[in-house]
């Protein structure tokens, strides 16, 4: 082991926690009334799959909205959610008064929300072990159900291990903040905390998560933050090579929420072989969708090897709720031990976590789903002539007021879009996100754009979005 790499500095954080006996254990606690019981959602085989779409999928795009709602959003008028209409509620639904939508705005891209074998894989694990233990991972909320997610998501990922949190935001969080962590845990009176100090590299439209935990891993006075150009990568190289630190870190989405296109992963895994920094990527919009068996852009492009930490949700394509890491059996040591957004959550509830795996052996079963995102992704291109890359259609109209007229006409012919405004993007770059799922239909595209077409100019659009879309 290289002296100075990655893995010999975590090596020397993790015996610095040791020494101080600070270093975190991960102890799952057993749910089952007998020691000897193994419950049947530890065989993939006992999941009912299918390999077409059925009745209920549907369900996962389509919703109702209760008249009052439906003309406040047509007036723009801020909403507490107090005139939701629900059964068991203050007032029943009335279906006439009901405004009938079809979504394309939900990061659902699989349509599994709605999977009945996901849902009993809930249900059957509420009605065996309730909620679980309720407290944090470290101290009583790990579970065999817990246990049992990671190995799979690990296995899906390609990694040695994987670490459970409570949400996606949460996972990125954790790992900033150990990033930073590594600095405090090696200096020494022989070396300054300067020398100790970790570059981090991050592109410059991240998810708010990274951006969030790169400023609390910032007030360690640990880290050194370099910003750059949106997957511009001879702007990363000219960073790194000017940088003096030798613990490099590049961070980035795999894939962007907000644009719809994917970091240059290629070039990132040559960079890093030059440079021999450590790639933590977010898949958050990649998992389940891109690669052969679901494994994300990585698995894409060709270059899981190449990727150290991969942080993912469970709360988009897979249709549940929460988030994970996926990395080394020694990074996951440190991050259970330094990520505060990890250290101090309650773990996720067991029936979220029996559903999640579920989802897990659901989507690299249901190889249709995939396809079919991607058949919708081809057809959007053709009708529309706009060359998307993924699943995510980010169409820039320009001025907030556009965007909200363009979302009000769409609403109106029935069509769930949201607009997309500051401070989520810049200002003038206000945008109607389009999101293609496994469960849309051919017929759902013809519609949609038709009514795109007559509150904005597609063509005219398509040009100002060539260039983004053309960074792939």
């Amino acid at each position: 082991m290289e002296k100075n790499s990655w893995d010999f500095w975590v090596d020397e954080a993790l015996s610095k926690l040791q020494s101080l006996k600070l270093l975190a254990s991960l102890r799952p606690i057993y749910l089952s009334k007998e020691p000897n019981y193994l419950p049947k959602h530890n065989t993939s085989d006992d999941y009912e799959v299918f390999d077409e779409m059925q009745h209920w999928d549907r369900s996962s795009v389509h919703v109702s909205m209760s008249d009052s709602t439906f003309q406040k959003w047509l007036l723009d008028i801020p909403s507490s959610g107090n005139e939701i209409v629900c059964r068991g509620g203050i007032r029943d639904l009335n279906v006439e008064q009901s405004k009938k939508l079809l979504l394309f705005s939900s990061n659902d891209y699989l349509g599994l929300s709605s999977h009945p074998t996901i849902g009993k894989a809930a249900a059957k694990a509420a009605l065996e072990d309730g909620m679980g233990p309720r407290g944090s991972a470290l101290v009583c909320g790990y579970t065999n159900y817990h246990r049992l997610l990671e190995s799979s998501l690990a296995d899906l990922k390609k990694k040695e291990d994987c670490l459970l949190c409570p949400t996606g935001f949460a996972a990125n969080m954790a790992v900033m903040v150990a990033l930073g962590n590594i600095s405090s845990l090696l200096v020494s009176p022989e070396i300054s905390l300067k020398k100790e100090k970790v570059a981090i590299f991050s592109d410059a439209l991240n998810h708010a998560s990274i951006i969030d935990g790169i400023h609390l891993a910032e007030r360690q006075q640990n880290v050194e933050v370099h910003v750059y150009r949106h997957c511009d990568m001879s702007h990363l190289s000219s960073l790194l090579s000017k940088s003096m630190l030798k613990k490099k870190v590049v961070v980035t989405d795999s894939l962007f929420s907000m644009d719809g296109d994917f970091a240059p992963m290629s070039e990132l895994a040559k960079l890093r072989k030059k440079h021999g920094f450590l790639l933590v990527i977010d898949d958050a919009h990649g998992t389940f969708i891109c690669g052969k068996n679901g494994g994300g852009v990585a698995e894409e492009f060709n270059c899981e090897e190449d990727v150290d930490i991969c942080v993912g949700t469970l709360s988009k394509a897979a249709g549940c709720h929460g988030g994970f890491i996926a990395c080394s059996k020694k990074w996951k040591k440190l991050i259970q031990t330094r990520g505060r957004s990890f250290v101090f959550s309650t773990s996720t509830p067991v029936p979220v976590v029996a559903a999640a795996h579920a989802a897990v052996i659901v989507a690299r079963k249901e190889v249709w789903r995939r396809r079919a995102v991607w058949k919708r992704v081809q057809e959007f291109q053709a009708l529309t002539g706009i060359p998307i890359t993924s699943h995510i259609v980010s169409l820039i109209i320009g001025s907030e007021e556009k965007a909200l007229e363009a979302s009000r006409y769409l609403l109106k012919c029935g069509f769930h879009v949201i607009p997309i405004g500051p401070p989520t993007v810049p200002p003038n770059s206000c945008r109607l996100r389009v999101t293609l799922c496994a469960t849309h239909s051919e017929d759902d595209l013809k519609e949609l754009i038709a009514a795109l077409s007559s509150c904005i100019n597609l063509q005219e659009i398509g040009g100002h979005n060539l260039t983004g879309y053309a960074r792939l």
